[in-house]
């Protein structure tokens, strides 16, 4: 009976910690409704042939909806328009998401790959953070990941719902019928989705007796990510790895170094004002430890005045074969705009403590991510 529950509790442990490993590659976030949103419609005239069967197992799309903004495309761009003339890829992110930030260089190749012959990429950006509803942020983000597909903003969640949308990054492939045939949820999957694609935009070419070719081969732009450490926030709705202060709960705390730097948690030295999505430095002697288990670290911060933080790896300053490439040749990383900062780059995924020491007031600090 015993040697039983040993396995069963070894089963309960391994299924967690699958859970865990995937919803780091997709964020879930915002209960989504899909209720009173608008359906596109189909062109009978061009239509596969086997339609009325594709009908009954997929559903049409859903419209965007009132979107808060337009980048890269005009103000009276649908999804209706496309309809009949593009194969679609609807694609929620959001700039400072990690995971999202990961697929990114994926849809950048496929969409200069595809969209002479067919594709059109419509980015869904809806932020998991206040500063990214910020139009001029979005389009920094937009040059900066080399994005010139249509993005349209959805900053009241109003797309996201009417699609019942739950993740970080989430797509949906439309075809030439307007029907939703494929929904991702995370990274990952690439290899079949490049594949979807080129099979609807052949498909497409038949029904509108285009000449071509539609390009074959596969991208491969990134690499494998795997982490053993959690997205960990700072602000108090979502503090639950804080570990040497008051979790959930709001304004100042003043925290004091720990004797034991437990894996997975995060301390704070110094004081600290607690915001729903952040935490913000409030004396000059702040700072952060954190022991992890992954290969990249990530902060995402922002600081009104600019703030310089010194990166610390085990206890001595970061080392240049470690440095993340928003950290300079001092071991410094100069923190102003709100984004996400790249802290440390390792060869190897490993066990390591990373300390941030803030020379300032006013690091204003949401996520630590890893990679």
């Amino acid at each position: 009976m015993e040697t039983k529950n040993i396995i069963s509790l070894i089963l309960v442990i391994a299924l967690v910690v699958g859970a865990i490993a995937y919803l780091e590659h997709a964020k879930p976030k915002h209960a989504a409704s899909s209720a009173n949103a608008a359906f596109v419609t189909h062109d009978p005239s061009v239509q596969t042939k086997d339609y009325a069967q594709k009908s009954l197992e997929y559903h049409l799309a859903k419209e965007l909806v009132h979107p808060d903004g337009y980048l890269n495309t005009p103000a009276s761009t649908t999804i209706q328009s496309f309809i009949g003339k593009k194969v679609i890829l609807v694609d929620f992110w959001t700039y400072s998401c990690i995971n999202c930030q990961r697929t990114l260089p994926y849809l950048t190749s496929w969409y200069g790959k595809y969209k002479d012959a067919g594709l059109v990429i419509i980015g869904v950006h809806t932020p998991e953070f206040d500063f990214e509803k910020n139009k001029d942020n979005v389009a920094m983000a937009l040059k900066k990941y080399g994005i010139d597909y249509p993005v349209v903003l959805d900053n009241e969640y109003a797309t996201w719902d009417a699609y019942g949308n739950q993740y970080w990054p989430e797509h949906y492939l439309i075809d030439i019928n307007g029907l939703v045939v494929d929904r991702h949820i995370g990274e990952g999957g690439y290899d079949d989705t490049e594949k979807l694609i080129q099979q609807l935009l052949a498909e497409r070419k038949q029904v509108l007796g285009e000449t071509g070719e539609v390009p074959t081969g596969l991208v491969a732009p990134g690499e494998a990510i795997a982490a053993g450490s959690p997205e960990t926030y700072f602000g108090w709705s979502r503090n639950e790895f804080l570990g040497n202060g008051k979790q959930n709960t709001a304004g100042e705390q003043t925290l004091t170094r720990p004797a034991l730097v437990a894996p997975n948690t995060l301390f704070l030295t110094g004081t600290w004002n607690f915001a729903k999505e952040s935490a913000t430095t409030v004396s000059a002697d702040a700072g952060v430890i954190y022991s992890y288990d992954a290969k990249h670290v990530y902060l995402v911060a922002s600081s009104e005045k600019g703030a310089v933080v010194t990166v610390m790896r085990d206890g001595v300053p970061i080392g240049a074969s470690e440095r993340g490439e928003d950290v300079d040749a001092q071991g410094q990383v100069h923190i102003q705009e709100p984004r996400l900062y790249k802290l440390i780059n390792e060869k190897e995924e490993g066990a390591h403590t990373i300390e941030l020491r803030v020379q300032t007031p006013g690091l204003e600090a949401f996520t630590f991510t890893f990679g």
